[in-house]
């Protein structure tokens, strides 16, 4: 059980990681300096966080959801809110261009 803790701290810790990037990446976006070397040092390794929470979130699911053991019990506020986080990632991040640029629903209504 006390893995577990770690492992959700771990992935709280690499959110956050993740936010201060995603902040410092529009801030230098604002500021104007889209190719400045601070901006790519910043969005290497928020791409290299957002990897590791991504697949860190994934171990989490197959580690709860397992059907040889009932581990339902282990979901409580720290993990609900970092399934809840994930969804919006995943929405946030996904590439909404395949599904708009080939809808058929879309291209019958053009």
């Amino acid at each position: 059980m006390y893995y577990y803790n770690y492992y959700i701290y771990f992935i709280i810790f690499v959110k956050i990681i993740l936010t201060i990037l995603f902040c410092g990446h529009l801030y230098y976006l604002a500021k104007g300096e889209k190719d400045s070397e601070n901006i790519i040092t910043i969005e290497f390794w928020k791409s290299r966080s957002e990897f590791i929470f991504e697949i860190s979130m994934a171990l989490l699911l197959i580690y709860i959801f397992s059907p040889n053991k009932n581990r339902l019990h282990l979901i409580d506020h720290e993990t609900k809110f970092l399934f809840y986080v994930l969804g919006f990632i995943l929405l946030i991040t996904s590439d909404w261009s395949l599904f708009i640029g080939e809808s058929w629903f879309l291209k019958m209504i053009k």
